[in-house]
This record gives C-alpha cells, structure tokens and sequence, in this order.
C-alpha cells in the first residue's frame, strides 16, 4: 500500500559490528570448512552487492554489438519539464538529506524482513540493477547511463543482460509508492547503494538528480559485458564507458556477491563461499590459478573450482589473471581489503553517476547511513 511521502522514519534495527564470515547474525550468510573459508573475511552483510553477472549476480551476458546512438546529449528543456511535471505532482514538497536517508532505511529494511531470495538476500540483485542501468553508458555519444531508467521498457527490459532484473524491480516498487517524489533512475542506483552497505560494504557517495526517460532513450543490445569473452572484450565495454584497467579489476570485485543462473545466462553458481557478504575473497580465490578448471558439464564454458567443486568463474574472470596489467590490480585487492573498499567505492560513485546532468556538484554527494 502506498503511504505518505512524509511517512515516519522507519525503526532502525540492530547491526553487527565487524562479525565475522560465519558468525551467527539475522541475516543469512554461506560459510564452508574449505580452505577458502580461512581467508579471515571479517566483513559480514545483510543485502547482497555487486555480482556482475547473471541471478542475484551482475550477469556478464551479451553478444558484443556495434551500437547506434540516437540520442546525443540530453537536452536542458526536456530535463526542466520532467522536474516541473515532478513538481506539480508534488508541489509542496523539496527532499532532503533526511528524506533520502529515510528512502534507504525502507530499503535497507525490506532487505531485512524479505529474506526469500538467493542466498537469503535480494542484496547482489539490487546491485546488478544498479550496475545494468548504469553500464550502458557510452561517452562517446553521451548516450545510455543511470538517467532515465530506461529498463523499464522494451527492449532494454528484455536483453539478455537483464534477465531476472523483475525481481529487483519488483522488489523496489513498495518503496517508489512510499516515496513517489523519487524518480526511478535515483531509486534503482539508490537501492545499490544501500545493498552494498547493508552487506558490510563500504559507503558509497551519491547524489540524487537522475530523470526517467521514455522508451524512445532505450539503449541498443550489446552494451553489457559477455562473459564468456576475455580481456579485448572487457577493455572494449569498460572503455567505452570511460574506466581504466585498475578500474575495470575494481569494479570485478563485485563479483563477490551473487551467483549465476542456468535459466538466464547459461551460466552456473556463485563466485564465493559467502555470496551475500562483500570482501575481497573473489580476487584471493582469482590468484589461485591451480584450483580452477573447466567444469565438464553440457553449458557454456566456465571454470570451477577443485576443491568443493561448488564454485564458479567466467572467462571475464580468469582473463583478469592471464593479463598482467590486470593481474597486478588483483593481487593488490587480495592483499588489502580496504584499499580494494577505497577504490571500489571510487568506480561505483562513477559508474552510478555516468551521464546524468546534475545540477548540483560532487560536493553535495551525500554519506547514507546504514541501519544501525
């Protein structure tokens, strides 16, 4: 039911200081007796973040197509008359820091009382929305990016990449009826934010001023990574929105959370032990090239992991490591956990702000606070 847009703070629930992996909580986490289990991943969540893949994950699923832009550059009249049309939906009304941090804390306790996802979470999938709105962002043409949300519309709901996106959509729409002043295109990068943090992760910066658009600003197919492709490919898509090796290897650390399905890109599994729980373990398992090989099964081709046979990585993944420039990244990631934190935070503030014309500066970026 939809509620006020001045509804009442939510209650904020109690939140774990630094557990660790494994450590009984109110929210679901994986652990397991492998040796991967002894990477003292001391950061315990509550709402998945990053997979850049399929499922819960940020799926890498798309065939690499030339993309036409039909929109370049976002007009200034068009963008007035969204906001005036906003405005007289909500005339007396102007957010506040306080509002967006009430936006959060309703999605942080959803993220808390529905637990009936992946892994106990619908965390990792709320990144993987925000990351695919985001992602398709072309410099170049200044076309695609978070401003519009434009997903909500065929084509672009129905790609590839975006296969099982509806249940993060879905998941969200209580929230937009609790806060109908909100545009989507905030909403969606919002709730990444929020999963990410609600999972132990760092905090984010973000700011609000994103638009939604109508089907005519829909991206072509193709903008997404593919992850049955290799290191030209990841540097063709991530460069064509603007982002170097270092961040390309950053922004791969969201495969942290997250997992693939069969029934979206073919693919199978979860990257870690701990799925729902942001931490460096994805880069510690990268280095160890010996306990990877192809999985003999009748899907596309993946690797899996010796040991428990329970875990996954892609193309995309292993090329971080068969390439030096990106190799030298993952050891760093491995080795230090709140460097990977400081510049993982750094790419996902950029990605979620790729094309949207703000009107107010990088200095209005506000800190959300997570449930505490």
């Amino acid at each position: 039911m939809a509620t006020s847009r001045f509804a009442s703070r939510l209650v904020r629930s109690t939140r774990l200081s630094s557990p660790v992996l494994g450590q009984t909580t109110a929210r679901r986490t994986f652990t397991s007796t492998s040796k991967a289990s002894s990477f003292n991943s001391t950061f315990l969540l509550g709402a998945g973040a990053a997979a850049f893949a399929s499922g819960a994950g940020l799926l890498y699923f798309q065939k690499d197509v030339h993309a036409d832009a039909r929109h370049v550059g976002i007009e200034a009249d068009a963008l007035r008359a969204e906001k005036e049309a906003l405005h007289d939906e909500h005339p007396n009304f102007q957010p506040h820091p306080d509002d967006y941090q009430r936006v959060y804390n309703a999605i942080a306790q959803r993220l808390q009382d529905k637990d009936d996802y992946d892994d106990g979470s619908y965390g990792p999938v709320l990144v993987r929305l925000g990351w695919h709105a985001s992602g398709t962002y072309d410099k170049a043409t200044k076309t695609g990016g978070s401003n519009g949300a434009t997903m909500r519309f065929d084509p672009e709901r129905d790609h590839g990449a975006n296969a099982g996106l509806t249940h993060a959509r879905e998941f969200l729409e209580p929230v937009k009826e609790q806060f109908p002043w909100l545009t989507y295109s905030d909403l969606w990068t919002l709730a990444a934010v929020c999963a990410i943090q609600e999972m132990q992760g760092p905090i984010i910066p973000w700011r609000p001023g994103r638009s939604d658009r109508d089907v005519s600003f829909c991206t072509p197919d193709g903008r997404l990574p593919d992850g049955s492709k290799e290191q030209k490919h990841l540097r063709a898509i991530f460069g064509r929105m603007g982002f170097n090796d270092q961040e390309i290897v950053a922004l791969s650390g969201a495969h942290a959370l997250g997992r693939c399905h069969t029934d979206r890109s073919g693919f199978d599994g979860p990257w870690t032990h701990s799925p729902t729980v942001v931490t460096n373990d994805y880069f510690r398992l990268l280095l160890d090239e010996r306990e990877w090989d192809f999985r003999a099964w009748k899907g596309p081709q993946q690797y899996q992991d010796q040991s428990t046979k329970s875990l996954m990585m892609l193309p995309t993944d292993m090329a971080l490591v068969k390439d030096e420039s990106f190799k030298k990244y993952v050891k760093t990631y491995a080795e230090d956990n709140e460097k990977f934190f400081e510049d993982f935070s750094n790419v996902l503030c950029t990605l979620f702000e790729l094309g949207v014309p703000f009107e107010s500066t990088p200095d209005s970026r506000l800190r959300l606070k997570p449930l505490a």
